[in-house]
């Protein structure tokens, strides 16, 4: 009885770590839609997808402008939409993002404070919903700018494929 116990214990510590699930701790007490920490089991490959930057909104609007690009809820939607779009052609989705990093530029119309609010308003459309539940472990700051002076967000994050 006591070998069969070990051998059944023995058989599962050797189970494909791929058959494990990734843990999204929450942060006790809060409804703050990001993970405390986030647990990714041994075995599984980690995806580092690369900062994206939002899309032209409005090709009128002068090149390399704010107004060719949006305010920050609109670049927010925009970076989400094509970090989802680049997940998706190599078989992944935002379900599977473990962790991200937001890069907010303060915006001129907030007297060069980040609107935090804005990136949120997008950002909870597609994590902590009904239909995409899994939440990363985040952090968002605030930085003296980006590459092109029209953009107020770049986004990078990290998957993982189970």
């Amino acid at each position: 009885m006591i070998r069969s116990a070990l051998l059944a214990a023995t058989l599962l510590a050797a189970a494909p770590a791929a058959a494990q699930e990734v843990v999204r701790h929450r942060t006790p007490g809060s409804t703050f839609p990001i993970a405390m920490a986030v647990e990714v089991p041994a075995g599984a490959t980690t995806v580092m997808v690369s900062g994206m930057v939002p899309a032209v909104t409005d090709a009128n609007a002068p090149r390399n402008s704010l107004a060719a690009f949006g305010d920050t809820r609109t670049q927010t939607a925009s970076v989400l939409s094509r970090i989802e779009a680049s997940l998706k052609s190599i078989g992944l989705s935002l379900g599977d993002v473990v962790r991200m990093q937001v890069f907010l530029v303060g915006d001129p119309g907030r007297g060069g404070r980040m609107d935090f609010d804005g990136f949120m308003a997008a950002y909870t459309e597609q994590f902590g919903t009904q239909t995409q539940p899994n939440l990363p472990a985040r952090s968002v700051m605030q930085v003296a700018g980006l590459v092109n002076p029209g953009w107020l967000v770049e986004i990078e994050v990290t998957a993982v494929r189970r």
